[in-house]
C-alpha cells in the first residue's frame, strides 16, 4: 500500500509549521522537554505514540483522519524532542507521557500506539488506568516468538519489502534525529520489555491491529495479544504492512473510531 497523495506526504514533514489544523509546541513533562504536534477539538482526546526509530511524522496520516482533539508527542530524544541525555526505557517513557497527560488535564484519553509505541501505551495503561479510556495497538512489538534484537531486525528487513519506498526520506530523517545509538539501545529495551506479561493487566478495552502484510507483528501474535487483554479484539488492515499508520492512516483511524463507538 502506498501513501495516497502529495498533500499527505507534505503533512508528514510539515512540523514545526502549521498544517491541517496541527501546530507544534515544546512542553516540559516529567522534567524533560518534548515536542508535541496537536490539533484541538471536542470530546475525549486521542494520543498517538510512535515506534523506536521514528517520530510523530509517520503517525500524521492517522492523526489527521481521527476526529476531535489529537496529540502526537515525540518521545524524549526522538523527532523534534531534545536529547534528554540518556535513553529512556518503556517504563520511563510511559511515566513521561502520563505526566504530560496529567498536566494537560486531558483526563481519560484514547491511546493509539504503533510498534514500540504499543509497549509504552500498554505500560501507561497498566500504571495509570484512570488516564486511558481505550487502547489501539497497531503492529505491537515484541512478539515473544522473536524475542531478540536479531529476530526483530530480521522481521523488519522482510517488512521493508512490503513498504512504500516513498517513506524512506521520512525514516532517514527520524533515524538522523534520534541517532543510531538511541535506536539500538531502544531496540534492546524493546525486546527486554515483556508486553505479553503486561497485557493481562490492562483494564481498558483494547483493539489490536496489524497490516495484513506485517511480518514484524504476524497474525498469530496479534490474535494472541488480543486474547491476553481482558477486553481485547484483533483485526487486520487490508493491503498494509507494519507502517499501516502511515500508508493506511484513514483505514487505521476508521477501525479505531468504530471500535470505540
Amino acid at each position: 500500500m502506498r501513501l495516497t497523495s502529495r498533500a499527505e506526504r507534505w503533512l508528514i514533514g510539515a512540523a514545526p509549521r502549521p498544517a491541517r489544523g496541527f501546530t507544534s509546541e515544546l512542553i516540559t513533562a516529567g522534567g524533560l522537554r518534548l515536542h508535541l504536534r496537536k490539533r484541538p477539538g471536542p470530546g475525549p482526546a486521542w494520543v498517538l505514540l510512535h515506534g523506536l526509530a521514528v517520530s510523530h511524522r509517520y503517525l500524521m496520516p492517522t492523526a489527521a483522519a481521527l476526529p476531535g482533539a489529537v496529540y502526537v508527542p515525540d518521545l524524549p530524544g526522538f523527532g523534534l524532542s531534545p536529547d534528554p541525555g540518556r535513553v529512556l526505557t518503556v517504563e520511563e517513557n510511559a511515566e513521561v507521557v502520563a505526566a504530560w497527560i496529567d498536566q494537560a488535564g486531558l483526563g481519560g484519553v484514547h491511546l493509539l500506539g504503533n510498534s514500540y509505541g504499543c509497549q509504552v501505551a500498554v505500560e501507561l495503561a497498566v500504571r495509570r488506568p484512570e488516564l486511558v479510556r481505550s487502547l489501539v495497538l497497531v503492529g505491537p512489538t515484541a512478539d515473544p516468538a522473536a524475542p531478540t534484537a536479531f529476530g526483530q531486525i530480521a522481521r523488519w528487513a522482510r517488512d521493508l519489502l512490503r513498504e512504500d519506498p516513498r517513506q524512506l526520506p521520512m525514516i532517514a530523517a527520524d533515524v538522523r534525529d534520534a541517532g543510531l545509538r538511541r535506536v539500538v539501545l531502544t531496540l534492546r529495551d524493546c525486546v527486554r520489555h515483556r508486553i505479553d506479561r503486561r497485557l493481562p493487566l490492562v483494564a481498558a478495552p483494547t483493539l489490536v491491529l496489524r497490516g495484513e502484510h506485517d511480518t514484524i507483528a504476524p497474525s498469530d501474535w496479534v490474535v494472541e495479544a488480543a486474547r491476553l487483554a481482558p477486553d481485547g479484539v484483533a483485526g487486520d488492515v487490508p493491503g498494509a504492512a507494519h507502517n499501516a499508520v502511515t500508508t493506511a492512516g484513514p483505514s487505521v483511524a476508521g477501525f479505531a473510531v468504530v471500535s470505540r463507538a
